[in-house]
């Protein structure tokens, strides 16, 4: 039995297939389309996920899109008219789109499915699932629990903002919703456009951010902005905002309650910018955990599932991990809308389809969110000759050694290996790799590879058997999604003069013995390597504590801002031109920036529309 899974339309299109229960292949369209956040349909993700299994589209059994279009348009129209007549401007911008296009998504998709086959019964095998209902399946049907609570939480889909479902087997119930326009992503994004960052794409920059500043405006926020209830539950006071009926997402008032205007990208990050950073962060940590609680309390359950864009909030996460609240925690890896692709196919195979749900006893069903496009070492050879591109052919064994080498000697390497990851992570087979220990790698690496603010900080790839000599955490965190401390013996003390610096003064003293990944406040976005996920990364770290007896790795995308994560060899190559990355290694292919021509250079640092 086979389900292709769809999201589309708003942002990060994707595409997922499930074979007999088993996620055979997940890809966001952005790797494909080289556009960032790509919204389109996604043809590519689609055709890679039949190509890896071998079928076309006449082979799947049913076709299920993560959301009912019919009733966000609802929703539009309800607040709209709620609204009138201020959001006017708005409306009538909105609903030309509305009424060519977004109204009509249940064609648009079956005239694309006629593009594969002609044939195709679109009434019987197209499915619709409700927004947060294929978020929950994203969360709970891939994870390892028999049985958990699934809490969502994210801007809005059609009318829900923020979810508890209980899964167990094969099945998976909804229970309470809160609905829109009261939204703890659009709260965050709220303060994400306040401070001048990219809603939709920015908001992990506030969380970055957040450490730097004093969260001196919790209270205020609490007060005035959100009626936070014991039980999580919340209201935003609407005359604050602009989104329901505006074209911002806060309004004159807004800015009137911190006393400063909203910023603009372009303009300097001052102190009451971090701090409003660390406010919003704050309270966003405050309503997870309350919702947490009230969740437990409500449901007993020892475990839970989390998805929506606030589940990539990983300092949540990892404040709620260490309140105890449950036992275990889960966190689908592409939270946000692309993992619903992965949750519409999972829903329609066990909730519409009735299929059991088979648990492999040790891992979850995402296997490692390895489930992108890969290649052989003879397509790599050839596709980077094709580049022009000069590099050394070598065996696995020299190909690790010679890489741990270079991160050892503080060489910037990208690193291509496998079947690219699912999700807004890269963790570790499309990586920009870099030495954990030094004082320097974190700003080099965001200017001088990345092109991107300096603030913000790095994760550390770690092997997992070596997690507790860096680390206070006792959980894997295979996915980068969950925040932990530095451990104490690995910190540095400050001095009086050091511990008396403000803001992003903070940025350049070193905290610990692994100061690229130690954030301003000793904590780190922890990944977990695996041997059984990713064996070559996982022998690579083996390789680089054999020469250096640390087994941290810096771990970033594989990309520059503005940039999707590279998918191909050529793409990778072409970062490799268009940044100071110094190694380039594809599957076997070791590649050193000296001995490309540089005809080949790109000017990669404004190549991309800045995120």
């Amino acid at each position: 039995m086979r389900v292709l899974g769809i999201s589309a339309f708003y942002h990060d299109s994707a595409a997922a297939l499930i074979e007999d229960g088993r996620l055979v292949g997940a890809a966001q369209e952005e790797r494909f389309t080289r556009k960032k956040h790509d919204s389109g349909f996604p043809q590519n993700a689609v055709q890679f996920c039949l190509d890896r299994a071998g079928l076309k589209l006449a082979d799947v059994d049913y076709v299920a899109f993560y959301d009912k279009p019919f009733l966000k348009f609802e929703r539009l129209l309800e607040t709209y008219l709620a609204y009138a007549p201020r959001g006017f401007t708005s409306f009538r911008m909105a609903m030309p789109l509305w009424l060519k296009e977004k109204l009509f998504q249940k064609m648009l998709l079956r005239d694309e499915m006629k593009r594969w086959e002609p044939d195709f019964d679109w009434q019987k095998r197209l499915l619709f699932g409700e927004h947060h209902q294929s978020h929950a399946a994203s969360a709970f049907f891939p994870s390892p629990f028999e049985e958990a609570a699934v809490l969502t939480m994210d801007g809005v889909g059609e009318w829900a903002t923020t979810s508890l479902g209980y899964g167990r087997g094969n099945s998976l119930e909804m229970l309470k919703e809160l609905h829109f326009p009261h939204s703890l992503g659009l709260l965050y994004s709220a303060f994400t456009y306040y401070t001048g960052f990219k809603v939709n794409s920015g908001e992990y920059k506030v969380m970055g951010l957040a450490p730097y500043g004093e969260p001196r405006f919790k209270d205020l926020i609490l007060d005035k902005i959100v009626d936070l209830k014991e039980d999580g539950t919340f209201r935003l006071d609407q005359s604050y905002f602009d989104y329901c009926a505006g074209l911002r997402m806060t309004n004159d008032k807004f800015a009137d309650v911190f006393g400063v205007k909203t910023r603009k990208p372009e303009e300097e990050l001052t102190q009451i910018h971090m701090d409003l950073a660390a406010s919003i962060q704050a309270v966003t940590e405050e309503i997870v955990l309350r919702l947490g609680r009230s969740v437990r309390k409500e449901t007993g359950a020892k475990n839970i599932c989390l998805a929506g864009g606030v589940a990539l909030n990983c300092v949540a996460n990892g404040k709620l991990l260490r309140e105890n609240v449950f036992d275990n925690i889960w966190v689908q890896p592409a939270a946000g809308d692309a993992g619903g692709a992965v949750g519409a196919a999972y829903a329609a195979y066990h909730g519409f389809m009735g299929q059991p749900r088979k648990l492999n006893g040790h891992m979850d069903g995402m296997a490692g969110s390895y489930l992108g496009p890969e290649y052989t070492d003879d397509e790599i050879a050839e596709r980077l000759t094709a580049a022009k591109a000069k590099f050394t052919r070598l065996d696995h064994a020299q190909m690790i050694d010679q890489t741990a080498q270079a991160l050892a000697d503080s060489k910037a390497v990208g690193w291509m290996q496998g079947r690219m990851e699912f999700g807004p992570r890269s963790l570790g087979a499309r990586s920009i790799l870099g030495d954990a220990r030094s004082p320097s790698m974190q700003k080099t690496l965001n200017l001088k590879v990345k092109y991107r603010e300096s603030f913000r900080p790095f994760a550390p790839a770690v092997l997992r058997e070596d997690l507790g000599k860096y680390f206070d955490i006792k959980t894997d965190s295979p996915y980068m999604l969950m925040v932990a401390p530095v451990n104490e013996d690995r910190r540095r003390a400050m001095t009086a003069a050091e511990e008396a610096l403000f803001g992003i003064d903070k940025l350049n003293v070193p905290r610990s013995d692994i100061p690229a990944v130690t954030h301003v406040d000793y904590s780190a976005r922890i990944q977990t390597v695996h041997k059984e996920t990713n064996p070559a990364f996982h022998e690579l770290l083996e390789s680089f504590k054999a020469k250096t007896g640390c087994s941290v790795l810096v771990n970033t995308s594989f990309n520059v801002r503005g940039e999707p994560i590279v998918c191909t060899p050529e793409d990778a190559f072409r970062c490799f031109m268009g940044s100071e990355i110094e190694v380039l290694v594809v599957g076997n292919c070791l590649l050193r920036k000296e001995d490309q021509d540089p005809a080949l250079k790109l000017d990669y640092k404004n190549a991309f529309e800045l995120d």
